[in-house]
């Protein structure tokens, strides 16, 4: 390993931590390739507990979810995204999230809708509150349900329950972090920090478009997570209350 193939690694590896991707017109994705390269790019995600995603038009950094010196507690993601005010407005934003990656996670028209059409946060709405009523009637016959997957329901249940519905005068209540739709602004915001979606008609009726970067995560990450499909399976085992458009 020479001291140019370590400089050309090091540009690599420090725009992704910079940036989170680089794109095929970037010439450090052409400098990644080169075997030597890549192989001191891996071993430098290794080494800090990152991880790459490469796909065909862009390489994506990650962070694992445990060893990482770039992992954060509940406490400096509170700071840094303001809209994260407690620990279970977090875990209801983080089932708004899953809710949302279920829903672009299905079959190549489900992908195709949602990269052309997107879901508005009042259609993602319905699907959340269709999912936690349904979760609300199991604990009734089942209270330990939640336990065995270490998911809190009886607290995500209460929460979203008793917070405020949105009237359809969202720029009224955009601002309101403790109504419903609120929560679904500030977790769409988290994964539009991370260059994963883009929001639309923010001012009107706002919806989240799923960008290419998110799908090759769920395809080349998320898939090898068990995890990540013991929540699929959750937020999809009910589906179909509402059959209508998701953009709508």
């Amino acid at each position: 390993m020479n001291a140019e193939t370590i400089k050309r690694a090091s540009a690599v590896y420090f725009t992704l931590l910079k940036d989170k991707v680089i794109d095929e017109n970037s010439e450090h994705f052409q400098a990644y390739f080169n075997p030597e390269v890549r192989q001191t790019v891996l071993l430098l995600a290794d080494e800090s507990g990152t991880y790459i995603i490469e796909s065909p038009k862009r390489i994506q950094l990650v962070v694992q979810p445990t060893g990482s010196v770039f992992a954060t507690n509940f406490t400096h993601l509170k700071e840094k995204h303001r809209q994260v005010e407690t620990k279970k407005h977090f875990h209801l934003m983080s089932v708004v999230i899953m809710s949302f990656l279920a829903a672009i996670d299905r079959n190549q028209a489900a992908k195709i809708r949602t990269k052309r059409e997107g879901i508005s946060y009042y259609a993602l709405e319905r699907q959340v509150n269709d999912l936690i009523m349904n979760w609300d009637s199991i604990l009734k016959a089942k209270p330990a349900f939640g336990e065995e997957e270490r998911i809190d329901m009886k607290e995500v249940v209460i929460t979203w329950k008793y917070m405020e519905v949105d009237t359809e005068d969202y720029a009224v209540k955009k601002g309101n972090r403790r109504t419903r739709i609120g929560l679904i602004a500030g977790a769409m915001r988290l994964l539009e920090t991370e260059g994963l979606i883009v929001i639309l008609d923010r001012d009107d009726i706002p919806k989240a478009i799923p960008k290419q970067e998110l799908f090759e995560r769920i395809e080349y990450l998320y898939h090898d997570y068990d995890r990540y499909e013991l929540f699929k399976k959750l937020m999809t085992s009910e589906e179909g209350e509402h059959a209508e458009n998701p953009s709508n």
